[in-house]
């Protein structure tokens, strides 16, 4: 089976690097599949779940990535997305991001309303919120599958 080249850049790492049976992006106007042979195309991220495919044996495994906006470009059986905020699925640490998200609100209040600071904290408690949707919507799935 063909495979694609992945490459997920956040700005401060790298995050992934690898062979992949398929991409799922999350652009601003919904999902995108990308599979082996796909055109070349460059477009802009959303909010939400990028999900990578990854063979192992004869098995699929798939790797969620939280992402907020960037870009994705793919040419050439090749995916380069370049996130301007994205987590591992499975790095997320509900607590961290709950009290991450408090202390951006307090600090957010401590300014005026037409302070810009206040657009820093605004994307912040967002990027939480977007963090810890994914978190309940997989113990949700977890629960749904369980019963």
């Amino acid at each position: 089976m063909s495979e694609i080249t992945c490459q997920f850049v956040r700005p401060d790492r790298l995050l992934y690097e690898g062979r992949v049976s398929h991409v799922t992006l999350v652009t601003i106007s919904g999902e995108l599949g990308v599979w082996p042979g796909h055109a070349s195309e460059i477009c802009a991220l959303g909010d939400g779940v990028v999900k990578l495919y990854v063979k192992a044996g004869k098995e699929t495994e798939r790797y969620d990535v939280v992402v907020s906006g960037g870009y994705a470009e793919i040419d050439n059986n090749m995916v380069i997305v370049l996130a301007d905020h994205a987590r591992r699925g499975d790095d997320i640490d509900p607590e961290v991001v709950r009290q991450t998200r408090q202390n951006a609100i307090d600090e957010r209040d401590l300014h005026p309303e037409d302070d810009h600071r206040q657009r820093y904290f605004d994307e912040k408690i967002k990027w939480c919120n977007l963090l810890l949707k994914y978190v309940r919507d997989k113990m949700d799935e977890a629960t749904t599958n369980d019963a």
